[in-house]
């Protein structure tokens, strides 16, 4: 059976004073991201703010089990994150 694990996450930006300075930020996470849990991961909301972001984290697995822990490990990662802070997530596995 195909299990999908949707991680949404706001992250904050406090000094970015432009949607550059915004954008630069994100380019960097999402690349990394990427490169180490292989995931799909985009910005779906509040793209006009320029210290909020909104992302979401999606991956496929046929094991919830690991999709939960492969997710809460990126959760982690997210926290210590330098550029930005981790201010609000949540996992759902479909």
């Amino acid at each position: 059976m195909l299990h999908i694990g949707v991680l949404q996450f706001d992250m904050e930006i406090r000094w970015s004073q432009s949607l550059k300075d915004k954008r630069g930020v994100l380019r960097s996470l999402k690349d990394r991201i990427r490169r180490k849990f292989n995931v799909s991961i985009s910005e779906i909301e509040e793209m006009d703010n320029l210290t909020l972001a909104r992302l979401g984290a999606v991956q496929a697995s046929n094991d919830a089990q690991y999709l939960q822990g492969a997710l809460e490990k990126l959760l982690q990662v997210l926290k210590t994150w330098p550029d930005a802070e981790l201010v609000d997530y949540q996992i759902e596995i479909l």
